[in-house]
């Protein structure tokens, strides 16, 4: 922004300090690129104040982007806010706070920044300059919590130019302020101090000649030095799952086992030297949006700032306004779980080449064109006479020609001719198709249909649905309710809510379906559904229903290394590990409950059945076969003796 486009008042001090230092650099041609300085009516409006000199050399900076000049004590509650975020000539990527050295003003500018929002954005460059006493007080205050660029510049105590209130500013003799005072300037470290955040003191000089390197706002977190984030969560495997000491509630803190979520952080950790510790989420929520905007569940700690990141969820409208959202991975789909298609009845093989539809249309196509053959024969005869074609006849030559074999040809005339010609030819048609249909069907066992999406569940008579509890809330339940399409408001209508070994059993007794994640229900049926042979009585969709564009983690807004997480998260994608993870997750589990399994069906005393000891009977009939070719032989042999 240029230096003519400032809102200055005229003649006072503030006003000319600010205008010299804006249109000396932009004249003298070093104004950096991008970088301009804006104070907000709402801030200039507020009751005068002057500048130290110090803080023109940090107007300036190359780090500091657009700048807001914040004067403890002067600013409203409601002009603060309006004055930094609100006008769109400012994109307030800096603050510089003067303090006036008043405890009780500064506590009250600090508070004003919190209620300004400046927690949410831990980029934003905030200097403050003040009396050296005030370090501890300003730099850890609550409001700068997730701010990573902080320094505080401390004055020794010094003198300066005062201008007089008014209803506007008038040019005025200024006493010459003193130059000699010494400065020292400090940061603030976000985790340097085994993970909390401390102070710096990074150097010293006169107050004319100070000169700040640029290393000093950089705040890069390349490690976090043993922090300790809490994480909340909820089972929902392969992304995460942990161990619940035996008699503990839920909502206590539980430990983590292999999975893809745990992968991730694992390695987030080692990037970034921190550690984590697992909190279950007591009601197994992802997060709901109330009246009042609060959520509940995950996505509520992260709100209340009770907890730093969350495992698996989903984005959503309000949860994006409550929290930061981490996309890590393609969301999972949604399934279909039914019983598996059962055998259809041998004995109905000879109807199953055709429809029923085709059925219907030949045993119609038989009479009509029975009817037509012996009408046209009767027409001629009442027209040349001679002798007719009985109605039986007609009938049954058409429908011995569909048998391929039909009786002597009916016609007395070339129209007769006609509609038998034509008729034989619709029989060989007919005959080709099924004969060619019914070996398919004798030599190839078939089944009953499958059902594959939400249409078909609706379609069934008699039909039942459900899904968990857990699943059917926050993001998946937004969906449902306020889907547009009728079959999924029938579906949402008529979902029974049960957990997995209920629905399971009601899938296994006929007419239910369950409702539920792809990856969920496929490492569940594999695990305990499936015997050795790989047989289950389950069948899984081959259709998917894609109801959420991705899963990743929460992150609590304001987080100072978000930033970071999300760039470490692109390379683990881009190398390809997060899919990799996932099958491999996937697959570990699948075999080692099987072997568990099959340890336990190993050790459990098994009584033998036929199918067991089949082969002794085979072994009994043999010797019977044999001891009876044996007669035989023997009494042939006697008898030719004899």
């Amino acid at each position: 922004m240029a230096g003519s486009d400032l809102p200055l008042q005229e003649e006072g001090e503030t006003a000319k300090f600010v205008a010299t230092a804006a249109i000396s650099k932009q004249d003298s041609g070093i104004l950096p690129y991008g970088l301009s300085l804006h104070l907000s009516p709402n801030l200039l409006a507020a009751p005068v104040f002057s500048v130290p000199p110090l803080v023109s050399s940090l107007l300036w900076h190359e780090r500091m982007g657009v700048g807001v000049v914040v004067v403890a004590g002067s600013v409203g509650k409601q002009g603060l806010p309006q004055g930094l975020w609100v006008d769109t000539r400012t994109t307030c990527r800096s603050l510089i706070i003067h303090t006036n050295n008043n405890s009780n003003d500064t506590d009250t500018a600090l508070s004003l920044l919190e209620h300004a929002g400046l927690w949410k954005l831990p980029e934003t460059h905030v200097v403050v300059v003040g009396g050296t006493a005030g370090v501890e007080a300003v730099l850890l205050h609550h409001s700068l919590r997730n701010t990573i660029h902080a320094i505080y510049l401390g004055v020794q105590p010094y003198t300066h130019s005062l201008s007089q209130p008014g209803p506007r500013l008038h040019s005025h003799t200024s006493q010459t302020a003193k130059v000699n005072e010494r400065v020292k300037v400090y940061r603030r470290c976000p985790y340097c101090n085994s993970g909390k955040t401390d102070i710096q003191f990074v150097l010293r000089g006169n107050l004319t000649s100070l000169s700040i390197p640029s290393k000093v706002f950089e705040a890069h977190l390349e490690s976090l030095n043993g922090h300790r984030l809490r994480v909340i969560t909820l089972s929902y495997f392969p992304y995460i799952d942990f161990y619940r000491m035996p008699g503990q509630p839920r909502g206590g803190q539980v430990t983590p086992l292999d999975s893809l979520d745990y992968r991730m952080l694992t390695t987030f950790a080692e990037v970034l030297n921190f550690t984590y510790e697992y909190w279950e989420e007591p009601n197994r929520n992802f997060g709901d949006e109330k009246a009042d905007g609060q959520f509940t569940g995950m996505v509520g700690q992260l709100q209340r700032e009770e907890s730093d990141l969350t495992t698996i969820i989903a984005p959503t409208p309000g949860r994006i306004r409550a929290v930061e959202f981490l996309r890590l991975y393609p969301s999972d789909v949604m399934i279909v779980t039914s019983l598996k298609p059962k055998l259809l009845p041998a004995h109905l093989a000879l109807i199953r080449p055709f429809s029923d539809e085709v059925w219907l249309g030949l045993l119609v196509g038989v009479v009509v064109w029975g009817v037509i053959l012996w009408m046209f024969q009767r027409l001629w005869v009442w027209m040349a006479g001679g002798r007719g074609v009985p109605f039986n006849e007609a009938i049954m030559y058409g429908w011995g020609a569909l048998l391929e074999r039909p009786p002597l040809d009916p016609s007395i005339n070339v129209s007769g001719q006609m509609l038998v010609g034509w008729w034989l030819l619709f029989c060989l048609i007919i005959s080709t198709g099924f004969r060619s249909s019914l070996i398919a069907h004798l030599t190839v066992k078939s089944t009953s249909d499958t059902l594959e999406s939400l249409r078909d569940l609706v379609e069934e008579d008699n039909w039942g649905w459900g899904t968990e509890p857990w699943l059917y809330n926050g993001a998946a339940l937004e969906y449902f309710s306020k889907h547009t399409d009728p079959v999924v408001q029938m579906i949402h209508k008529g979902m029974e809510v049960l957990v997995a070994k209920d629905a399971l059993g009601k899938v296994l007794e006929g007419g239910f379906s369950f409702i539920t994640i792809k990856n969920y229900i496929t490492v569940l049926v594999a695990t305990q559904y499936t015997d050795a042979r790989g047989d289950t009585p389950f069948y899984i969709s081959k259709e998917e229903l894609t109801f959420l564009a991705s899963f990743g983690w929460g992150v609590r807004k304001g987080s100072p290394f978000y930033k970071r997480f999300h760039m470490i998260m692109h390379q683990l994608d881009d190398a390809g590990l997060i899919k990799y993870w996932t099958d491999e997750v996937i697959a570990r589990r699948v075999r080692e409950t099987r072997h568990r399994i099959k340890i336990w069906d190993d050790s459990r005393e098994v009584v033998l059945g036929l199918n067991h000891l089949q082969g002794a009977f085979y072994l009994l009939f043999l010797g019977y076969t044999l001891a009876t070719l044996s007669l035989l032989t023997e009494i042939l042999t006697h008898s030719r003796l004899r």
